[in-house]
C-alpha cells in the first residue's frame, strides 16, 4: 500500500451486531471520515420502494442504484426513513444483484480512499471482502442472535414502530441467511479479518477494545 494513501479500517457484521455505533465512535476518536456503506444501499431500497418497485426485481434495483450513484450526497445517508423496517427487508433483497453493487462500488472506494483525510472507517458486510480488501484492520463484528434481535426490537420500540421481538428475531434470522448464502459478495469474515464479538460488551468497551488494535495502524 502506498506509504501516502489513507488509513482504512472496515468493518463488517450482521445487522445489529454493534458495528455501526463501533464504527462511529471509532472514526469519531481518529478523527477519520465514516461511512456507513448500508445506508448506501438502503438509499436504493427507498428509491426502489418509492418508485412501486419490487427490490428483487434486478432492472427496478438497478434503475434506482444508477440514480443513487449519479446524485449521491451524504446528507442523504442521514434521512430517518432509510432506518424503516421495510426498507431494511427490501435492502437486503436489492443488494444481492451483482449489478447494483457494482454501480456502488465506486461511491465507497472513493470515499475509503480520499486523500484529503488521514483515514476513514467504514462499515457493512463486504467492506474487508472485496470493497477494501487492502483495508489496513478488519473487523468482523458479531453477536448473538438473541442478542442482535434484542437490541433491534429496542431501537425500533424507541423510535415509536411497533413490532414484537418474535418478529425482529424471525426477520434477523432470514435476513442473515439471505446475506451469508447470496452468490455475490456474501455476509462472511474475510481471511484476516479480526472476530469481535460484541455480545458482552458494552458501547464504550467495545471502543476501547478496536482502538487498541488500531493503534499498530496509526503511526
Amino acid at each position: 500500500m502506498p506509504l501516502n494513501r489513507p488509513v482504512v479500517i472496515a468493518i463488517d457484521g450482521p445487522s445489529a451486531s454493534g458495528k455501526g455505533t463501533l464504527a462511529k465512535s471509532l472514526a469519531a476518536s481518529l478523527n477519520f471520515g465514516y461511512l456507513d456503506t448500508g445506508a448506501v444501499y438502503r438509499l436504493v431500497a427507498k428509491a426502489v420502494l418509492d418508485q412501486g418497485g419490487a427490490p428483487e426485481n434486478a432492472a427496478d434495483a438497478i434503475k434506482a442504484a444508477k440514480a443513487v450513484r449519479a446524485g449521491f450526497d451524504p446528507a442523504q445517508l442521514e434521512n430517518p426513513d432509510l432506518r424503516r423496517d421495510e426498507v431494511a427487508q427490501a435492502t437486503s433483497k436489492a443488494s444481492a444483484h451483482p449489478e447494483v453493487r457494482a454501480l456502488l462500488m465506486a461511491i465507497q472506494r472513493d470515499f475509503a480512499y480520499d486523500p484529503a483525510r488521514p483515514g476513514a472507517v467504514l462499515d457493512g458486510r463486504d467492506i474487508g471482502t472485496v470493497v477494501c480488501p487492502e483495508a489496513s484492520l478488519k473487523l468482523f463484528v458479531t453477536a448473538s442472535p438473541e442478542i442482535r434481535a434484542e437490541r433491534r426490537f429496542k431501537e425500533l420500540q424507541n423510535k415509536g414502530f411497533e413490532t414484537t421481538y418474535e418478529a425482529v428475531l424471525q426477520d434477523m434470522r432470514e435476513r442473515d441467511a439471505r446475506d451469508s448464502g447470496r452468490t455475490i459478495a456474501p455476509l462472511r469474515p474475510a481471511e484476516d479479518a479480526i472476530l469481535f464479538d460484541t455480545s458482552e460488551l458494552t458501547a464504550d468497551m467495545a471502543l476501547k477494545k478496536a482502538l487498541h488494535l488500531a493503534r499498530p495502524y496509526l503511526d
